[in-house]
């Protein structure tokens, strides 16, 4: 992969962090800090986002990699991850493979929770 792809991926995080970052701040005011409805809200986004381009980009079959690579791994990569995670789970379940969509979906979350607990055991530990 040479330097150009990656830069699109670079700035399209970027702004999809900001844009995650803008939607955190704004949640936090209007609906307070007792909930994160600012996450819910970027994976709820995100998740439609990421649906919408990956159906449009498939059906329509003209969309560029470099297009691809800059609005769903840069932009909805850095918006939230959780949209890839979404689109790798129905992919797998449109597939047919239904039990293999499933044990991703639970290993993951799983899993990444317990990496959390075990990173601030970590963190605390260390501290």
């Amino acid at each position: 992969m040479t330097a150009a792809p990656w830069l699109l991926v670079a700035v399209g995080g970027a702004l999809g962090s900001v844009a995650r970052y803008g939607v955190n701040v704004a949640a936090g005011r209007l609906l307070g800090a007792g909930f994160p409805f600012g996450t819910l809200a970027v994976n709820v986004v995100g998740g439609l986002g990421i649906g919408l381009l990956a159906g449009m980009f498939a059906l329509r079959g003209d969309a560029s990699q470099t297009l691809r690579l800059f609005l769903i791994t840069g932009v909805l990569g850095g918006f939230t991850t959780f949209s890839a995670f979404s689109l790798d789970a129905v992919a797998l379940w449109e597939r047919g493979a239904t039990g293999l969509a499933a044990l991703y979906v639970a290993v993951s979350v799983v899993l990444s929770i317990g990496a959390v607990v075990a990173g601030l055991a970590l963190a605390r530990a260390l501290g």
